[in-house]
């Protein structure tokens, strides 16, 4: 086929267009701005467009589908080309669909940990020999593309995304996918720029539950209160299963499982990680995993990349990255890593980068989510608001908003790394939480003047 990507440069829809690509079909796309690493690798695949921006000299007739990214607005000159011609246009998520319709549809869905469920059952099936197709948000060590699609896997994990399908598609992403087996992790606000209303956000996911085929299986995190609203009235014909925090131990900085085959180390921690192994565990026996291959495969998961992810440690300190940016996440990321190492002072550093946390009216969800970090500070940058035309922030409503006297906020790179360079690492260590990249900082440098201080 002949596919056009308008907005290509997005996580997801640049990997399938490297996906589709590898498959045989003849690939273009679009964009008005892309970065690494989606640039790079497009770059490698010899898909990266020749120039930035959207012509509509690019649509022909001879175009069999348009697959259309979120990015995109509703004016988009290929997008108004491709109508006028009558080209089949897609949402990546009823691309997709459309693609596994004849597949067993695993989708993971919730707020917060969909990215890391999604990764620990695709860890576990590989490790357990099963053949499957995937779509997950995140880089998964063992898996070279984010994306993957093919006509023999009877199976495909989707990782199921709230935020809106297209700009002429304004439904959920996950709404399309119609899952055999689910699962919902939790739900906390996010996503104000298109869901200002906390009922209708919450609604998303009460639709996404009903839309589980008919004895499917769905399993959901059994303490989330909005959840269990749901499910007190949940009356569609499908299996329900709740989890909840397995049983373990943290010993000398490393978590262990206690079960039936005795106590197992795994490599992440954290309790909303033990959560997520718990739910993993029931998606992965309803495809027909068995519990002692499920705790062999999950002491070796590694975590999937920006969550928790390890970037740098010495005998004094350790430094982690996290893509935490929404208050429940950052909650549990700091209180993760506060737990794992009690005996060393935490220096956690927020950066405030999304539509939800820039906004002063949503701020105030922050109220006390960094108050286990001995040393709490939040990092914004004037640019990022100019970019998403909102009023920059000032420094006293980010202070009242997380209630925390002994918060520190920087709004100037500079300013940041040296505050960092000034601290004394010894049994202290540092955890980087962002949805961006601290306006271009030099992460690695960073680390190594911090580990060789």
């Amino acid at each position: 086929m002949r596919i056009h990507f308008i907005a290509i440069g997005g996580a997801v829809m640049h990997n399938l267009a490297i996906v589709l690509h590898r498959k045989g079909n003849e690939v273009s796309g679009s964009d008005d701005k892309i970065s690494d690493p989606a640039k790079s690798n497009l770059e490698k695949e010899g898909l990266l467009p020749e120039t930035l921006g959207f012509e509509a000299s690019r649509i022909s007739a001879d175009i069999e589908a348009v697959i259309l990214g979120m990015h995109a607005r509703e004016d988009n000159p290929e997008l108004q080309k491709a109508q006028e011609l009558g080209i089949k246009i897609f949402s990546f998520p009823e691309y997709i669909y459309e693609v596994s319709k004849n597949k067993q549809r695993v989708v993971i869905a919730g707020s917060h940990g969909k990215t890391s469920i999604t990764s620990m059952v695709m860890h576990v099936l590989n490790e357990s020999g099963f053949e499957f197709d995937y779509l997950v948000g995140a880089k998964v060590p063992g898996f070279d593309t984010s994306v993957k699609i093919t006509e023999e896997a009877p199976i495909i994990i989707l990782e199921g995304d709230e935020y809106l399908a297209s700009p002429i598609n304004r439904e959920s992403k996950f709404m399309f996918y119609k899952p055999n087996v689910a699962l919902i992790s939790g739900v906390a606000w996010d996503h104000i720029n298109v869901f200002p209303d906390y009922e209708e956000y919450v609604k998303q996911f009460e639709r996404f539950a009903y839309t589980v085929e008919e004895w499917g299986f769905l399993t959901w995190y059994m303490h989330d209160a909005e959840l269990k609203r749901i499910f007190n009235k949940y009356d569609a014909k499908v299996r329900t299963r709740p989890y909840d925090t397995p049983p373990h131990v943290v010993r000398r900085n490393v978590t262990y499982l206690q079960t039936e085959f005795g106590e197992i180390a795994i490599r992440v921690f954290g309790e909303h990680n033990l959560q997520n192994i718990a739910g993993a565990k029931n998606v992965c026996n309803e495809l027909g995993v068995f519990d002692e291959d499920f705790y062999r495969a999950i002491a070796t998961f590694e975590g999937a990349a920006n969550r928790l992810q390890l970037i740098g440690s010495n005998e004094a300190t350790v430094i982690y990255k996290d893509f935490a940016h929404s208050p429940s996440k950052l909650r549990a990321t700091v209180q993760a890593v506060h737990r794992q190492f009690p005996a060393k002072q935490l220096v956690a550093v927020m950066e405030l980068h999304t539509f939800s946390s820039l906004d002063s009216d949503f701020l105030s969800q922050y109220e006390g989510t960094m108050d286990q970090a001995e040393v709490p500070v939040v990092y914004y940058d004037s640019e990022t608001f100019r970019q998403k035309k909102m009023p920059v922030l000032k420094e006293k409503l980010v202070k009242e908003a997380f209630a925390n006297p002994r918060l520190n906020i920087f709004t100037d790179k500079q300013s940041l790394e040296q505050f960092l360079m000034e601290q004394n690492w010894s049994d202290k260590n540092l955890l980087l939480m962002t949805s961006g990249t601290f306006s271009g900082m030099d992460l690695e440098v960073l680390i190594r003047k911090i580990l060789n201080q």
